[in-house]
């Protein structure tokens, strides 16, 4: 059989340096990394080991996450300080670095994001072709179907495996961390839906259905006509199965359309992150259709993540780790941008609530379902432990970014004005 996921892998795709012949070329001044490093952790620290064998302590000087890190080659530190977050993990998969546990490590880059400026993240040269990289993905309507087909088309089967039975891919929302992850991913979506005041008989739209469990709890508990939209063929496939199995289809229907070009209009919208595979350029495009979309006076609920404002700048000078090799044209959202341009819309911001810890949460779990499914042999097959490894990290690198504060996911309604 083909090998599957190999598009999010291969170690030459374009652009993905990660420091590659530039780092064997250029591996002097390793101790001025470090200084740098260790002068940018306001909290916590780095426990770490050099390739030599020799052991140094970066930060430790207030509280915080001390991972213990294993420098096998010094490419590791020029990979970083060159490509950022593409570099340090093109050199985790080269095995120039290790960690029993590296959710801290990200953590500490997160929670330090501003001290440590810019040596973390990609500069110079390295920083302009991630860029270009990043902006030959850019969300127009091709692109954006391509987009998605790299991620969310692994297949059905493939997510099954580890999601939980709702088949949630979102942040859940729990009553506490003991709480079985399919009742967390339940209260999530109730808790947006009641935040639309939904009426029986009244027609939601919802931007992004991922695989259809949004739209059942809403016609089903809600009673309203739910027009779900996703650019993903898998998912729609899916859903479409979901809701005929549910006897919902009477009210409850999939399309294979782009929020760009959804017509009529709906009493309540719904969208769950989905903004962040939009793209800074194309966050007017989709405020404007969510404006379009809802009648006078009209509520949208949206779970949306966002990254620290004093991060954003240059977070979005580049192309990261996730944009890479994750979701391709993704971007999250700067709170008080995306605000200011909801605003312009007629759509006023109420309500906001964070929880950025229960994504940790889920990520955690969605880290130890997978590592399940692949000890148990449960995936497909076809994907080999390269990519096993690149879901792993991928997991692991978002756990921390939560856990580190410099991201949040957060619920917002969003109310169109009368006139």
């Amino acid at each position: 059989m083909a090998s599957r996921g190999k598009h999010l892998t291969r170690a030459d795709r374009a652009f993905a340096t990660g420091g590659g012949l530039f780092a064997r070329l250029s591996g002097r001044g390793f101790a001025r990394i470090l200084d740098r490093i260790d002068a940018g952790l306001e909290e916590g620290g780095i426990d770490a080991t050099l390739p030599d064998g020799s052991k140094r302590v970066l930060g430790g000087r207030k509280p915080g996450p001390m991972p213990v890190v294993r420098l096998h080659s010094w490419n590791a530190l020029v990979r970083l300080v060159t490509s950022g977050s593409v570099g340090w993990y093109k050199a985790w998969e080269y095995g120039e670095w290790s960690s029993p546990d590296p959710v801290p490590l990200f953590d500490l880059f997160m929670r330090n994001g501003e001290s440590l400026g810019d040596a973390a993240r990609a500069k110079g040269f390295w920083r302009r072709v991630n860029k270009a990289a990043h902006l030959l993905r850019r969300n127009s309507k091709d692109q954006a179907r391509r987009n998605i087909a790299f991620h969310y088309d692994l297949g059905n089967d493939f997510y099954a495996a580890w999601l939980d039975e709702t088949m949630t891919y979102s942040s859940a929302l729990f009553d506490d961390f003991a709480e079985p992850l399919e009742a967390a991913q339940e209260r999530k979506v109730r808790a947006l839906l009641d935040r639309l005041d939904l009426k029986p008989g009244q027609r939601l739209l919802e931007i992004g259905c991922g695989w259809g469990g949004l739209m059942e709890i809403a016609a089903q508990d809600y009673g309203v006509a739910v027009v779900g939209i996703t650019l993903s063929a898998e998912q729609k496939a899916y859903a479409d199965h979901r809701l005929a199995t549910a006897g919902l289809a009477n009210l409850a229907r999939v399309e294979l359309t782009d929020y760009r070009d959804v017509a009529g209009q709906f009493d309540a919208v719904a969208s769950v992150e989905m903004v962040e595979a939009v793209g800074q350029d194309y966050w007017p495009a989709y405020l404007h259709a969510i404006a379009r979309a809802l009648k006078p006076g009209g509520k949208a609920a949206l779970q949306f993540i966002s990254i620290r404002h004093a991060l954003f700048d240059n977070y979005a000078a580049s192309a990261d780790f996730i944009q890479t090799y994750i979701f391709p044209g993704g971007l999250l959202i700067d709170e008080p941008r995306f605000q200011a341009l909801a605003a312009k819309e007629g759509l006023v911001w109420q309500g906001r609530t964070g929880f950025g810890l229960h994504y940790a949460e889920t990520l955690k779990r969605w880290h130890a379902r997978y590592g399940a499914a692949v000890a148990g042999k449960r995936l497909p097959s076809g994907f080999d432990d390269h990519f096993h490894n690149l879901w792993r990290y991928y997991l692991m690198y978002c756990e921390g970014g939560f856990r580190g504060g410099g991201i949040d996911v957060a619920q917002v309604t969003l109310i169109k004005n009368d006139v």
